[in-house]
């Protein structure tokens, strides 16, 4: 193995476990978010405030989530038949023995 491949690969594995470790310490603080009482103490309860009930007018209307889902895969088909074209073209034919 040449010197030059085997750094690209120890740089793709560093930028890997750097990728890594960035995306887990962006998710962390909501995971390990937890209310500490200051000094020790008890936290002090105050009244339970009323029940908030939540009215979600926005979002997407299913027919375009399946829209989109459609267009993915036909996106992707596509680019699967050229690619096999592609290779086929590519691949050289072996004369037959006779």
């Amino acid at each position: 193995m040449n010197r030059i491949r085997c750094i690209c690969r120890l740089a793709g594995i560093l930028a890997g476990l750097g990728g890594t470790l960035l995306a887990v310490t962006a998710t962390s603080p909501a995971a390990f978010a937890s209310r500490t009482p200051p000094f020790g103490g008890l936290l002090e309860r105050g009244p339970v405030p009323p029940p908030v009930h939540v009215i979600v007018t926005g979002g997407m209307p299913g027919w375009q989530i399946a829209l989109i889902a459609v267009g993915a895969a036909v996106l992707t088909a596509t680019g699967a038949v050229i690619v096999d074209r592609a290779r086929a073209a590519r691949r050289q034919l072996t004369a037959p023995s006779a």
